[in-house]
């Protein structure tokens, strides 16, 4: 016996079938693991990075000197007002910009040049030499402070060095026209070897036979070079570049702090510094606090360019 469905009777239960919610999807056990090795990282970015941010933002519009006892006095939008008409606030960025066009020097040109000449040093000398460039990137900033403030002591190697060339060298760090010269090189050469690592890492990541091919079409080392290795190089220069823009007055503080203390007269100051001398010397939160706001949004802006701009001015070879 056969039974016959007709197709309007098919379609309704179509329709009610397709209506019908479907069955939730239940959470998997296996799913889970994944999300609990993420989750300390996550808790301490919380409790050290963004809850200390959403304070710093709070604070930028009260009045407060910091002490437990002393109210809180909403001053709203002064603050901000008052950072930006402060001259030693003009002072600090000037020095922050003349640092960071310095450091260009040493974290991106000197490392690539090294780099480079680096490659034609074979076997295990290569890495001797790369980790002999790379040690004073390890040395803490009270050691390499301790060094150069005998370097360029008034009796020290420096000193004795010019007087038998018949030059006499000032007091470089009460020096306003020397000092900030001082800060940079010492933190260059501290920077160094950092920007050698990360630029050798960079080339280990080019296949060679992109320039044995270039060879073989009669292409010399310099042109292989412009036209082949830096252009491949390319996201790396962009990494160094965008670490030196926001981190330059971050590597030069504890310098800057236990040689100059921002002296003389502001000539060395810089950005981080600033800060800590409104919120720690002058013991107000609020200037600090809106300070500090200002710059976070002003390196986010600049982190957020080359983010946008990092498929344009990178070169892969994909």
């Amino acid at each position: 016996m056969f039974v016959t469905v007709s197709a309007s009777s098919a379609a309704p239960a179509a329709a009610e079938e397709a209506a019908a919610p479907k069955p939730r999807r239940r959470f998997r056990s296996g799913m889970l693991p994944p999300y609990l090795y993420v989750l300390p990282g996550v808790a301490f970015l919380i409790v050290w990075t963004y809850s200390p941010l959403v304070q710093t933002f709070g604070l930028s519009f009260y009045d407060w000197n910091l002490l437990p006892t002393s109210p809180q006095t909403f001053v709203g939008f002064d603050n901000y007002a008052e950072v930006v008409a402060l001259p030693e606030m003009h002072t600090a960025l000037i020095n922050t910009v003349v640092y960071i066009a310095a450091f260009f020097v040493f974290s991106l040109v000197l490392p690539v040049a090294i780099a480079i000449m680096a490659r034609q040093v074979r076997g295990k000398l290569r890495t001797f030499y790369q980790a002999m460039i790379f040690v004073p990137f390890l040395i803490t900033p009270v050691a390499t402070s301790a060094v150069w403030r005998w370097l360029f002591a008034d009796q020290g190697a420096i000193a004795g060095v010019l007087a038998g060339l018949g030059i006499d060298m000032p007091n470089v760090f009460r020096d306003a026209d020397l000092a900030i010269w001082a800060v940079i090189v010492i933190v260059g050469w501290q920077m160094l070897g950092f920007g050698v690592l990360v630029v050798a890492a960079g080339f280990a990541g080019i296949s060679p036979e992109y320039g044995q091919a270039a060879a073989l079409d009669g292409a010399g080392d310099g042109r292989i070079l412009r036209r082949i290795t830096l252009p491949l190089l390319s996201p790396t220069i962009v990494f160094l570049s965008l670490m030196t823009i926001l981190l330059a007055a971050q590597w030069t503080y504890p310098i800057i702090d236990l040689l100059t203390q921002g002296g003389p007269t502001n000539s060395t100051t810089n950005i981080y510094y600033l800060l800590y001398q409104f919120g720690f010397q002058n013991f107000d939160a609020g200037i600090s606090s809106a300070a500090g706001v200002l710059f976070f949004l002003g390196f986010g802006v600049i982190a957020f360019i080359f983010i946008e701009l990092q498929e344009r001015l990178s070169f892969y070879d994909n």
